[in-house]
C-alpha cells in the first residue's frame, strides 16, 4: 500500500514528490509504515491523511480520543495481532465486529482479524499514531497488576531470614516461580514504556514500593507485597547474574533484554544492603534514546560556539561539571561523536561504560583489580593517544596525570562534582592541583543541570507578575516578551504536564582575564562575577532563557538553578 499511498497523497497535492521521496528514505530506515512516517515527519496531519483515506476508500472516519472501548471488545483481538496489523477492536453488534484501521486497503490484516476472532469484520480508518497510542493504552500490562498478584497465595513465596544454604535454595526457586517472573518482568516493560531513566524497588520495615525516576523526579508505581521482598529481589539478581547467597555487600551488575523490532535495552543494576533488605537501583541505558548531535542538546548559539572551540583545540583540558545525572555523559558522548574522526585515536575511562561507540576505544574501571581512572590514563599515555576521556576526576592522582596529559599535546575531556564552572576550579586547587597548572591546561569548564520539558500536547499559556520574574533574574526588557507556559496534564505526559528534558549550560571558557585572577588566587565568587562580566551565561540565565521560550517553567527554574 506504501507505494500506492505515496502516488495518491502527490496527486492529491497533500505532499509533494520530495517529501515523499524524503519518507520513503526514513521509511526504509526505521521500518515503520510510510502513513505513520509522514505524519511523524509533519509532512502531512493526522486528521488530514485520515480525512483523505476515509475519502478514497469509502470507509468512515473516527476520532479514537471520543472512544472508551470496553475491555471485553479489547480482548477478541490479542495484543500481538493488534501491534502487528496496527488494528483496534472498537465496537461489537450481533455478528459484526467494528476495527479502526490505519490502512483501510490491507486485506491481510481483515482475513486475519476474521479468522481470529469469526466475526464480520467492518473497517474505519483512523490515524495509526493514534490506534497506537490506544494499542499501549488498553492493552497497557501495568493494568494487569492486581492479577499478577492474584496469582499469588499466602503460602506461595517462604522466605525464611536465616542464612543457610538450604533457605538460599528455597529462595532461588521462590524467584523462579510463575507470578514473580512475570512482575519483575512487568515493572521493567513499564518502565521502558514510561520512559522512565531508573527504578528504584525499595524495602522498610513495614512496606516494600517501586519507584520510577520520569524526567528527573520519582514517582511511586505500585506497592507489591512485603513478603515478596526477597523473592522479587532475588529474581532481579538472578537475571543480573550477581550471587544470591551475598547480602551483606553491595553488588553491580547488568540485565539485557531483547525487544521487538531487534531492539535491546540495558539496565545497569546496583543492589545495596539496607536495614529491611536490598536496595535495588537500575538505570536503563537505551542507546535508541542517545542524543549525539550537539546542536539538539539545548545549547544556545553562542553557548555551543565556545564549547566546540574548547574541544577543537589541539590540548588542553574540557571539564563538564554538575550532579549525578544532569547529563554530563551525554554531553561528553556528543563531544566524543563531533572528534570520532579515522585520524584520531580516542581512548575512554568510564565507571561503567554506558554506552558503546563506534569507532572509540573505551575502557571499563575495575577498581577491586587495581585498574582504576589514574592507572588507565597512564595506560592511555603509552598508547599514542590523541584525545583521552576520563570518566570523573575524583583525586589528586587522576587530576595530576590528566593536567600532564594536557600540556603534552594531548585533548582531555572529564568530569567533577560541583556545583557551577567557576567553583571547578577550586576544586581542583583544593585537590592539590598548583594555580599555574589549571590555567596553562584547562580551555573551558562547563556546568550542567536537567530541567522538565512542558508537554507539547497540552501546553496551555499562564500569566505571571514582571515583579515575580524580575525577582527570579529576569531582565526587565525580556518580561515584556516572554511567554510562559505551562502543561496542563494529559495521558501523554501521564497527567505531570511535563515530557522530556531539556538541558541547561554555563560555559565558562579560560579568558587571559580569569586565567590571571585564578593565579591571584581569587574567591568563587569573585572569580563567577568577573566571568559573567566578560560574557558568561549562568545556570540561571540559561533556565530563564528556556522559561521565556515556553519550554519549561518557573518551579523547574527554581528547583534546577540557584540565583546569581
Amino acid at each position: 500500500m506504501s507505494d500506492r499511498l505515496g502516488e495518491l497523497l502527490v496527486r492529491e497535492n497533500l505532499i509533494s514528490l520530495s517529501q515523499l521521496k524524503d519518507a520513503q528514505d526514513n521509511q526504509r530506515r526505521s521500518g515503520e509504515r510510510l502513513a505513520y512516517t509522514l505524519t511523524k515527519l509533519g509532512m502531512v496531519g493526522e486528521r488530514d491523511l485520515t480525512s483523505f483515506l476515509s475519502r478514497h476508500y469509502g470507509v468512515p472516519s473516527i476520532n479514537l480520543d471520543e472512544f472508551e472501548i470496553d475491555d471485553v471488545v479489547i480482548k477478541l483481538i490479542p495484543r500481538d495481532l493488534a501491534q502487528q496489523h496496527q488494528v483496534l477492536p472498537i465496537s461489537r453488534a450481533g455478528s459484526d465486529l467494528i476495527v479502526a484501521m490505519g490502512d483501510p486497503s490491507n486485506l491481510n490484516a481483515v482475513d486475519d482479524v476474521k479468522f481470529h476472532t469469526g466475526y464480520n469484520v467492518q473497517v474505519v480508518v483512523a490515524s495509526e499514531p493514534a490506534i497506537r497510542a490506544a494499542i499501549e493504552r488498553y492493552y497497557d500490562e501495568s493494568a494487569k497488576y492486581e492479577d499478577i498478584l492474584g496469582d499469588f497465595d499466602a503460602d506461595d513465596v517462604e522466605v525464611a531470614e536465616s542464612e543457610s544454604e538450604e533457605n538460599i535454595v528455597d529462595l532461588e526457586k521462590a524467584s523462579e516461580q510463575a507470578p514473580v517472573v512475570r512482575l519483575v518482568n512487568l515493572i521493567l516493560v513499564d518502565a521502558i514504556k514510561k520512559n522512565a531513566s531508573d527504578i528504584h524497588i525499595e524495602p522498610y520495615e513495614k512496606s516494600f514500593r517501586v519507584r520510577y525516576r520520569i524526567d528527573g523526579v520519582l514517582y511511586e508505581i505500585m506497592q507489591p507485597p512485603l513478603k515478596l521482598k526477597n523473592a522479587i529481589t532475588s529474581r532481579v539478581k538472578i537475571m543480573s547474574q550477581l550471587d544470591i547467597a551475598e547480602r551483606r555487600l553491595p553488588q553491580d551488575g547488568r540485565i539485557k533484554i531483547k525487544m521487538g523490532g531487534g531492539k535491546e535495552m540495558d539496565f545497569r543494576v546496583s543492589v545495596l544492603p539496607t536495614l529491611f533488605g536490598e536496595k535495588i537501583v537500575m538505570r536503563l541505558l537505551d542507546k535508541g534514546n542517545l542524543q549525539l548531535d550537539m546542536t539538539k542538546l539545548g545549547f544556545e548559539q553562542s553557548q555551543i560556539d565556545i564549547f566546540k572551540d574548547a574541544i577543537h583545540k589541539p590540548f588542553g583540558m574540557v571539564l563538564v561539571t554538575g550532579p549525578t545525572g544532569s547529563g554530563k555523559t551525554t554531553t561528553l558522548y556528543s563531544a566524543l561523536s563531533e572528534l570520532n574522526k579515522t585520524s584520531e585515536n580516542i581512548s575512554t575511562a568510564e565507571d561503567p561504560v554506558e554506552f558503546n561507540l563506534a569507532g572509540i576505544n573505551q575502557v571499563q574501571m575495575q577498581d577491586g583489580i587495581g585498574l582504576n581512572f589514574a592507572a588507565a590514563l597512564r595506560s592511555f599515555l603509552r598508547q599514542d593517544p590523541d584525545i583521552i576521556m576520563v570518566g570523573e576526576i575524583r583525586d589528586f592522582e587522576t587530576a595530576e596525570i590528566a593536567v600532564k596529559a594536557a600540556l603534552t599535546g594531548h585533548l582531555v575531556l572529564s568530569t567533577l562534582h560541583t556545583n557551577d564552572a567557576p567553583s571547578t576550579v577550586h576544586r581542583m586547587l583544593n585537590m592539590g592541583v598548583e594555580p599555574f597548572l589549571v590555567t596553562a591546561s584547562v580551555n573551558a569548564i562547563l556546568a550542567q543541570r536537567l530541567a522538565r520539558r512542558v508537554c507539547g500536547d497540552c501546553k496551555e499559556p499562564i500569566q505571571a507578575t514582571p515583579e515575580q520574574l524580575i525577582d527570579l533574574g529576569m531582565k526587565p526588557e525580556a518580561v515584556a516578551s516572554a511567554t510562559l507556559m505551562k502543561g496542563a496534564g494529559c495521558r501523554t505526559c501521564n497527567d505531570t504536564g511535563f515530557k522530556g528534558r531539556v538541558a541547561l549550560y554555563e560555559i565558562m571558557p579560560m579568558s587571559d582575564h580569569i586565567k590571571d585572577l585564578i593565579l591571584q588566587g581569587v574567591s568563587s565568587v569573585e572569580l563567577k562575577r568577573a566571568a559573567i562580566q566578560g560574557g558568561m551565561q549562568t545556570l540561571r540565565m540559561s533556565a530563564l532563557n528556556k522559561l521565556a521560550e515556553g519550554v519549561t517553567t518557573i518551579s523547574e527554574v527554581i528547583r534546577t538553578s540557584a540565583a546569581d
